[in-house]
């Protein structure tokens, strides 16, 4: 596509259509080509909110994109600069994640997990050719480019990109996603593009059986497995993997970078060019299983964790430690979540967290949480001012949680399971006293309840929420925590009360609240859907 006049602007061109996603200074949005009447993504730049090094990243961006095109590649087709904002034109995929499709499938093999790592090889080393090191391979960079059976895998999101001159080793800052970070990038030593080579090795052996070769809850402990290259290929799940593809990650996740695969050299690796013969085309239900369980857990630490990234909300603790010697570590408490340096600038060295916008314009602001009690108001602020507006912005969001909670607690109370599960995300997880102290995954442990227990030993039941605390996390995610005071009749005609704490976390999409995870306390009466340890 040839490049617009000057003085194009993006209405002139393009109908925008709704909203596909949301970042902290961008929008994604359908359009349509005026001209054409072909389908594109638009991502949507404010640059009034930019600082200049967010702009120069936004340019490098759009820079590195245009001379990339590859069918394995989201292609930017259009970059249109207006006043107060910046459009960037893309491929339209509408074929959702790589790995949420193959979780879908009827079918899936090891021949198919290495034509799955062939098309992102070959988006790779088309980077590489091109002197771009992506710098943030991951699952949920990894796209289907429709949901017809077969649709290419397109690698998406080059905001963390840099461009290189051939086999240049540098410096380049400390960037990407813990859990797929190379040893010489978490050593601070000069890299290049054998970290994109290390991430594919990782996303490989998730391919293979449904978890990443380095994980640990702790982030000193899964950055010293990664640098000293700690994976091994347990039974009985690896006991089926043939041994070409373990020979093909362990050329990936070679420690020493000069030693590492290069991607032109792993797309003539047997168990790739040659997969009909080498590839094993068995059925791997476990892998499918277990990729379930693995998407289920960065989707629920992502939408958290990411949007804290986002907007800055960050604890002391998930971003900067101190050590003894004085200097900063750099932490994430999950490995899905993007880090680079620019992202912890704002509060390096600081010993407590930094205040939203809307926090630091309240004058009666301090530590403590904010509650809602009948008759709360917001804050006053002196002027209404941009932080101001922000202030009731976040209140309102903070209502709406609030809000979605009562009816969640209102479909329980009247056992009303269709209204239940619409307000429930699928996947919910749960910790509550009726599991026994297991994570709970899912809606058929709670719809025994509904079916058996609710409404089936009380004539009516009432339920308030005490000092409920929200804490927003960005603009799709919120957690509340709570005191629920159930009051309801027995069948005798007997009143009664309990009460629980409860903690919810809550995810929006497309702009709907829906319930992810929640936890109940262990002093509560047996199963506080209803009371039926009262009968």
């Amino acid at each position: 596509m040839a490049a617009p006049a000057a003085c194009t602007r993006f209405s002139d061109n393009y109908d925008l259509k709704e909203e596909l996603g949301k970042g902290a200074f961008s929008v994604v949005r359908r359009c349509v080509q005026k001209s054409t009447g072909l389908e594109f993504a638009a991502k949507i730049i404010n640059t009034k909110k930019l600082s200049a090094r967010d702009f120069q990243k936004l340019e490098r961006e759009a820079r590195i994109c245009r001379k990339l095109q590859h069918p394995n590649i989201v292609r930017l087709h259009d970059s249109i600069q207006e006043e107060n904002f910046h459009y960037l034109v893309f491929d339209l995929v509408t074929g959702g994640e790589l790995f949420e499709d193959i979780v879908a499938r009827e079918f899936y093999s090891e021949a198919d997990a290495s034509h799955c790592i062939q098309q992102i090889l070959e988006s790779v080393n088309h980077c590489h050719t091109n002197g771009v090191v992506h710098r943030d391979l991951k699952p949920e960079n990894l796209l289907l480019a429709s949901k017809a059976k077969g649709a290419a895998v397109k690698l998406a999101d080059f905001g963390l990109a840099i461009e290189v001159q051939g086999e240049q080793h540098a410096w380049f800052g400390f960037a990407g996603t813990p859990g797929y970070l190379s040893p010489e990038v978490l050593k601070k030593e000069p890299y290049g593009k054998p970290v994109d080579i290390w991430a594919c090795g990782v996303i490989l052996y998730i391919l293979l059986v449904g978890y990443p070769p380095f994980w640990d809850e702790d982030q000193h402990r899964l950055y010293a497995q990664i640098k000293a290259g700690a994976y091994d290929y347990p039974s009985p799940e690896w006991d089926t993997v043939t041994p070409e593809a373990k020979n093909l990650i362990n050329q990936m996740l070679t420690v020493n970078p000069s030693k590492r695969i290069t991607a032109s050299e792993a797309l003539k690796h047997p168990w790739i060019c040659q997969r009909e013969r080498v590839a094993s085309i068995v059925h791997r239900q476990e892998t499918v299983d277990c990729l379930k369980k693995f998407n289920a857990r960065r989707k629920l630490k992502g939408a958290i964790l990411t949007t804290m990234l986002a907007t800055r909300n960050f604890s002391s603790r998930s971003i900067i430690t101190k050590k003894g010697d004085g200097s900063q570590v750099k932490e994430s408490t999950d490995s899905s979540t993007t880090l680079e340096d620019d992202d912890i600038k704002g509060i390096v060295g600081s010993c407590t967290p930094p205040q939203t916008p809307a926090a630091a314009t309240t004058p009666t602001s301090k530590s403590a949480p904010v509650s809602f009690g009948a008759g709360a108001k917001p804050a006053a602020t002196s002027a209404l001012s941009l932080s101001a507006v922000l202030l009731q912005g976040a209140q309102a969001r903070k209502q709406e949680v609030i809000k979605m909670t009562e009816q969640l607690l209102e479909a329980i109370n009247v056992g009303d399971y269709e209204a239940y599960t619409k307000i429930c995300d699928p996947h919910l997880t749960a910790f509550e006293p009726e599991a026994l102290g297991n994570l709970v995954e899912g809606m058929d442990f709670h719809k025994f309840y509904f079916d058996n227990v609710v409404g089936k030993n009380c004539k009516a039941v009432n339920t308030t929420i005490l000092n409920p605390t929200v804490h927003l996390l960005g603009d799709d995610a919120a957690c509340i925590a709570y005191v629920r005071l159930t009051q309801y009749m027995d069948k005798q005609g007997a009143a009664h009360s309990s009460q629980c704490e409860e903690t919810r976390i809550w995810h929006k999409r497309d702009n709907k609240w829906q319930n992810v995870h929640f936890h109940r306390s262990s002093n509560s009466p047996p199963f506080t859907f209803a009371p039926s340890a009262h009968k």
